[in-house]
């Protein structure tokens, strides 16, 4: 059993994606250890080139923050924009890959995560990423989304999406 727990913990340390830290604000000052703070964090979708989500997450300080062993609240927001051309695989546009997890970060010891699933809207051509904490035995509601209208990319020729519809002038 011990490990077992112990192989967990380890998959979990190196499984967590990667994001670049943008900045950090503090939330509450701590007498020992880091503040509390909240932390920008970006990452890119790596099945689709084009999308990039910033992400804004609790981070919990003190002596347990600092040595790794603290649990970060569920509290987090998520903003995902195009930052160039957006090529649809087959596998998304049928919605195969509905609810495929982008993004993972450990935010305890063992058994919390905040993860980020992205789904596809073909009726609207949007991408929609949702970011929300679970638990082994329970997750929490809070959670947070954010819509990616597909367009064409100037400059580029990519037209691998649908040409809006635009109305003519009166």
């Amino acid at each position: 059993m011990r490990n077992i727990l112990l192989v967990t913990v380890l998959c979990g340390l190196f499984a967590t994606a990667m994001a670049e830290e943008i900045g950090t604000v503090s939330t509450r000052f701590k007498w020992l250890g880091p503040n509390d703070k909240i932390l920008v964090e970006v990452f890119d979708d790596k099945a689709i080139p084009g999308v990039a989500c910033y992400l804004s997450r609790a981070k919990t300080g003190g002596i347990s923050g600092a040595i790794g062993v603290a649990e970060d609240t569920s509290d987090a927001s998520i903003a995902c924009r195009q930052i160039g051309p957006v090529r649809l695989t087959e596998e998304i546009r049928a919605g195969k890959a509905n609810g495929e997890e982008v993004f993972k970060k450990r935010t305890s010891l063992i058994f919390k995560s905040m993860q980020v699933v992205r789904f596809y809207d073909p009726r609207r051509n949007v991408l929609i990423y949702l970011t929300y904490s679970d638990r082994v035995i329970e997750g929490s509601p809070k959670n947070s989304i954010s819509v990616v209208p597909v367009q064409p990319w100037p400059g580029t020729g990519a037209t691998d999406t649908r040409t809006p519809v635009v109305a003519p002038n009166p």
